[in-house]
């Protein structure tokens, strides 16, 4: 069928968003059925985004059908209680309180605000991305639970999370960056144990796309979280300027998009993943908004932007398909990576690409 493609980011990211709320229902329904997880949490945080951007009731409504067919009037819920990634869907929890009001919300953030107090850390208190991968930080994990820290701190005032917060990133970058590319590998392991772990630095071998706009992703919010005289702020910013150079080294010419191992895109059997283009056109977006990048980083993130949009593919009844999407990965050699599954509107994609086409609104219009 002919579909009429849409015009503007925005209205890329309100075709995505409708999409997946005429194929699922937020209660029961939004995969994966019936589960407080970071996958449908990155997605609806991308709507939110969008909600208030276009002040559209449709859009908070539906986040608060998710929410409440899992958070009872109690704040009770399951979740995952050995891992980071329980927490990033507990983003979306402070905005309903202060629309609400409704006491349940914040008892279901203190719920999960009490993780930090359980997880376990490496030596130097890094966070373990999860329990069954002990002695390991993950890129992912400063996303999952940086964020909300963060808001949590901003909303019920207990500002010690922020150096908490900043401690973590300081770890990961301390141990998983390169300074030669200015990539930070996708994890590290303290005990060396793991079969992909560099013996001298713990590293794992290669430098993940999604992981690492995930990292993109948490700079960027975290300088919108935190004060402007934040102590540590000024080092995340100058972080971020630096990192957004690495991103647009790596930039593929002919598509704008970034390959699924970063950094080797003239392997044959690499390819161009979307997950992680998405991410990483939003931090592009958020940097030049910042004023730490200037009209290279505006060139790059258009040129990702109209990527991204080439790619997307319409199903029988004119909802958008964002493809090319790798699904759930843990860390491991370069095999790993390039021969993960590709999946169709899986919603870590989605939601990136909707967080993209919000913040690029102000890039498209000079």
């Amino acid at each position: 069928m002919t579909v009429s493609r849409p015009e503007t980011p925005i209205q890329w990211a309100r075709k995505a968003c409708d999409s997946l709320m005429d194929i699922y229902a937020a209660a029961g329904n939004l995969p994966p059925a019936n589960r407080w997880h970071y996958h449908q949490g990155v997605f609806l945080c991308g709507m939110e985004l969008l909600a208030q951007t276009v002040q559209d009731n449709r859009y908070m409504e539906y986040i608060q059908q998710y929410v409440d067919n899992l958070v009872d009037d109690y704040g009770n819920f399951y979740f995952a209680r050995d891992e980071l990634d329980a927490m990033q869907a507990g983003q979306l929890l402070f905005r309903l309180h202060e629309q609400t009001g409704e006491p349940k919300y914040k008892a279901a953030a203190d719920k999960l605000r009490s993780l930090l107090l359980t997880l376990n850390r490496t030596s130097e208190g890094g966070f373990w991305h999860k329990d069954k991968y002990p002695n390991q930080m993950w890129l992912d994990g400063l996303y999952m639970v940086g964020v909300f820290s963060l808001k949590y701190a901003n909303a019920y005032g207990e500002i010690g999370l922020r150096e908490i917060v900043l401690y973590q990133e300081r770890l990961m970058r301390k141990h998983m960056k390169d300074e030669t590319t200015g990539l930070l590998y996708h994890a590290w392991d303290e005990s060396r144990q793991m079969p992909w772990a560099n013996p001298d630095t713990g590293c794992s071998p290669e430098f993940w796309s999604r992981s690492i706009g995930w990292y993109g992703l948490a700079l960027s919010q975290f300088l919108d979280l935190l004060p402007e005289d934040a102590p540590g702020r000024e080092e995340l910013a100058e972080e971020l300027q630096g990192f957004v150079q690495a991103l647009i080294r790596y930039q593929d010419g002919a598509s704008g998009l970034w390959y699924q191992v970063v950094n080797k895109g003239d392997q044959k059997d690499n390819w161009l993943e979307a997950s992680g283009s998405c991410l990483f056109v939003y931090t592009l977006a958020k940097a030049v908004q910042f004023g730490l990048a200037g009209e290279e980083a505006v060139i790059a993130a258009r040129r990702g932007y109209e990527g991204l949009t080439e790619i997307v593919e319409w199903d029988e009844q004119g909802r958008l398909l964002l493809p090319d999407i790798c699904i759930g990965t843990s860390a491991g050699d370069y095999e790993n990576y390039v021969t993960r599954p590709k999946v169709k509107n899986d919603l870590h994609g989605v939601g990136a690409f909707v967080m993209a086409c919000v913040e690029m609104r102000s890039l498209m219009t000079t």
